[in-house]
């Protein structure tokens, strides 16, 4: 298969991207760091030097960089299978408190890219009747966060374009899934003194997605929560 990831070079879907490379997909990634983009694409070949693999820097808070980027895969690929919005921000504040433009800046990179990528991708899927669509959301998309407001109204957002995805696509065979991890030890928790078993894994949810394109084609699962055993951290 094909798999589109956002925001591939770190956490979630830095394991996503691995986990995908093991089991012999092709992979279309983006990241804002070229760097890092290409020391990933490293990583990935020598862990399956079968696979195809494009790579774009990517600003996936700028629409059109995002448009490009799809562009792209789609060029390179011809069809993408399994695409995974991965790609967000969480710049933690209340509202009252925040610089005025901390929601766009939220809603650009956790909506609008994964609205754009729909937009790209997802008259390929309809048109050929299967594909599947991640949509990394958050426990903030159904929990109510105090200092954490523009975050948790953009995740809340992305909870509902990803309902709405599945609804529109539905009639086509295509897939919509929206993954609502808590606590998870990615780089926004660089620093902290508390142990990585309070978290859940970035690789929790690599696995489980990968798992989940391997039901049935009658088989869809909507949401899948996946919590710090201890609670939130």
């Amino acid at each position: 298969m094909n798999i589109l990831i956002t925001g591939a070079t770190k956490g979630i879907g830095k394991a996503v991207a691995l986990e995908m490379a093991k089991a012999n997909h092709s992979l279309a990634l983006c990241a804002r760091n070229e760097k890092e983009l290409e020391n990933l694409k490293d990583e990935l070949l020598a862990t399956n030097s079968k696979i195809e693999i494009l790579t774009s820097k990517t600003d996936c808070s700028v629409k059109q960089e995002v448009a490009t980027f799809a562009d792209k895969a789609i060029a390179k690929f011809k069809n993408i299978d399994v695409l995974v919005n991965n790609v967000g921000v969480f710049s933690p504040s209340p509202i009252l408190q925040e610089n005025d433009d901390m929601l766009d800046f939220h809603f650009d990179i956790n909506v609008v890219a994964p609205y754009i990528l729909y937009k790209k991708i997802a008259p390929l899927m309809v048109k050929n009747n299967t594909g599947h669509i991640f949509n990394i959301c958050s426990v903030a998309s159904l929990q109510t966060i105090v200092g954490a407001g523009s975050y948790c109204v953009t995740k809340a957002a992305l909870l509902s374009l990803n309902n709405i995805m599945r609804e529109e696509t539905k009639p086509y065979g295509v897939k919509v899934t929206a993954i609502i991890p808590g606590s998870t030890l990615t780089s926004s928790w660089d620093g902290t003194t508390i142990s990585p078993d309070k978290f859940v894994q970035p690789n929790d949810v690599a696995k489980s997605i990968h798992h989940i394109i391997q039901l049935s084609k009658g088989a869809n699962v909507d949401e899948l929560m996946i919590t710090p055993q201890s609670g939130q951290v």
